[in-house]
């Protein structure tokens, strides 16, 4: 199984959630039913009316795309990261992104030439591959498979872990369900809500989780958002 090079910042939404002018956004997630089912759970209750209205959406891009994407932030501040992925687009001229099979035919020194580590350029080779081979699935067939499915298939791509697909299930797919409890935002969102000392176990937050079903990805969304209102000294627990 391959490991995630990073599993979320103190807080701040993955690189996944970042959209440029062209993307083309799906609907809201965070609607009427799903906050009416989370307020059941007194701290997402506070939380939700300190926060506001949700507005968790998802960005339409394809798999393929989404993990290369995320495979370039990995360990990068956001604009360096946004830097280095239009010089490797930019080799692509005609594209709006790299197309997999092109991505295979291009020299190795051309693609670290654009600031891509040699870790980074064998996992987008390895993206590429695995693209062209099937293994990693178009939004259209993406669609007719089960989370737990797409993390097992994804999983075995070098430099993506859980972490990674399940970001690109929130932030992609728009999957509704799914609780990132490995990454550090959500915890501390958790702590900060609930004002304790120190972060639950990942496998203690996706025990209480489970109560959130079916709109994990909602919760997690607004314990990211928790999590910057501390940092920014605007979030105070009761």
């Amino acid at each position: 199984m391959a490991m995630d090079i990073e599993a979320g910042g103190a807080g701040d939404l993955p690189a996944l959630a970042a959209r440029r002018a062209t993307d083309r956004p799906a609907r809201l997630m965070g609607g009427p039913e799903a906050l009416k089912f989370l307020r059941r759970d007194p701290v997402l209750k506070r939380v939700i009316r300190r926060i506001g209205p949700c507005t968790l959406r998802p960005v339409k891009r394809e798999p393929y795309e989404a993990l290369v994407r995320a495979i370039a932030h990995q360990q990068v501040h956001g604009r360096a990261a946004e830097a280095i992925l239009g010089r490797f687009i930019a080799l692509y001229p005609g594209h709006d992104f790299p197309p997999a099979v092109q991505v295979l035919d291009t020299p190795v020194d051309a693609m670290r030439a654009c600031g891509l580590s040699g870790s980074k350029v064998a996992a987008i080779r390895d993206i590429a591959e695995k693209s062209v081979g099937g293994l990693v699935p178009t939004r259209k067939i993406a669609a007719r498979l089960s989370d737990e499915t797409l993390i097992e298939r994804l999983v075995q791509i070098r430099g993506v872990g859980r972490w990674t697909v399940e970001m690109l299930l929130i932030f992609t797919l728009g999957r509704a369900d799914v609780l990132p409890v490995d990454d550090f935002g959500v915890r501390e969102g958790w702590r900060v809500a609930t004002d304790a000392e120190a972060q639950l176990k990942p496998k203690e937050l996706a025990s209480i989780g489970e109560a959130w079903g079916p709109w994990r990805s909602i919760a997690a969304w607004y314990l990211w958002r928790a999590a910057d209102a501390a940092k920014a000294s605007t979030y105070k627990p009761q």
